[in-house]
């Protein structure tokens, strides 16, 4: 028996357009979040013009996003032949909307664990991972964003319109995950922990479940670090042994200020990183297209990758696709604790 936690779909923030008009008023009227969000926007353009901070990796790539996001080019999912075609990806988050037009013809299921709420997505955070893990290449609207862009979408809506949900849905969603077959179920969302703090027995022993019936749980490791001065340990339930925990990284190869590390004496470590600062996604009519961070943006890129590799060979499932995007990532100068094996990349 353990209490019920309220898990968050893990903050996102818009970014300013660089180059957008200097604020015409007060700074006290703008929100936290628009404050740190232009703070972000300006510190990556002059990463661009004079070089990165202090945890950089000495990796600085231009990227052209006119055909492809960058997540999808650093990835290399750009250039990937496989697409994910006849694998099913759970997504459990928000919820989606299937009336994107992105995602005419595709093929969705979706169900509700949230009590009073459709499946449809009120909130943008699930729409948005949807698009990274699943969305198409090929838009109306380019740049091209999504991963596996002909895998079999299930939308699971485990938070609510508000953006928070029960462990008992979250649970109900991965059991939903496994009865459906799914090789890969993702997960944007999460609660805090303190150093120390023992990982969840019950998420543990789904998680292991799961794995033995052919289903990778991949997860985001949290958003509440404030680097460098303050690391914090990866959350609930991405600190789950048997949950692959998900760190973000920006478009110059750093680890995001925001991602947590693996600080746990006795597990709760980072085993991968992806993209997850300014990345460009789906979102709910009428905006379609919104471009925001976060450890929750960095997940779906891995989950998404996992079903490449899932389609590349039959026999890549549970612990043995845990291995194969271990193995195959980008090694990366930052710490393991902070970035795991490196940069998942597809095949």
């Amino acid at each position: 028996m353990e209490p019920e936690r309220i898990v968050y779909a893990l903050q996102e923030r818009a970014l300013p357009q660089i180059g957008a008009p200097a604020p015409d008023r007060a700074l006290s009227g703008y929100s936290r979040e628009y404050l740190e969000g232009y703070r972000d926007a300006v510190n990556n353009l002059c990463d661009r013009l004079i070089g990165g901070g202090p945890e950089t990796a000495a990796v600085l790539v231009a990227f052209d996003e006119a055909e492809f996001t960058w997540g999808l080019q650093a990835t290399r999912a750009a250039t990937s032949h496989f697409t994910g075609k006849g694998i099913r990806v759970a997504v459990l988050d928000t919820g989606f909307d299937p009336g994107h037009p992105d995602f005419a013809g595709r093929t969705v299921t979706m169900q509700s664990f949230v009590p009073g709420e459709t499946a449809q997505d009120g909130h943008g955070h699930g729409t948005h991972c949807i698009g990274t893990a699943c969305g198409p290449r090929r838009p109306s609207t380019l740049p091209g964003y999504g991963v596996a862009s002909e895998a079999e979408i299930f939308a699971g809506k485990v938070l609510s319109n508000r953006g928070s949900g029960g462990d008992a849905g979250i649970l109900a969603g991965i059991a939903w995950a496994m009865s459906n077959q799914c090789a890969i179920a993702s997960m944007s969302l999460g609660a805090a922990v303190e150093i120390g703090q023992p990982h969840s027995r019950v998420f543990e022993q789904a998680a292991r479940r799961a794995l033995a019936a052919g289903t990778l749980i991949i997860a985001a490791a949290g958003n509440e670090s404030q680097r460098p001065q303050d690391i914090r340990p990866v959350g609930h339930p991405a600190n789950c042994p048997s949950i692959m925990a998900v760190a973000a990284i920006d478009r110059q190869s750093r680890i995001a200020p925001f991602s947590c590390g693996g600080l746990g004496p006795e597990g709760g470590q980072v085993d991968i990183a992806g993209p997850g600062v300014a990345i460009r996604s789906s979102w709910p009519r009428p905006v379609l297209q919104r471009t925001i961070s976060g450890t929750s943006m960095a997940t779906p890129h891995v989950a998404g990758i996992a079903a490449l590799h899932a389609q590349s060979d039959p026999n890549l499932r549970g612990r043995a696709l845990i291995s194969v995007l271990t193995q195959t990532a980008r090694r990366m100068t930052l710490p393991a604790r902070d970035v795991g094996a490196g940069l998942v990349q597809a095949p």
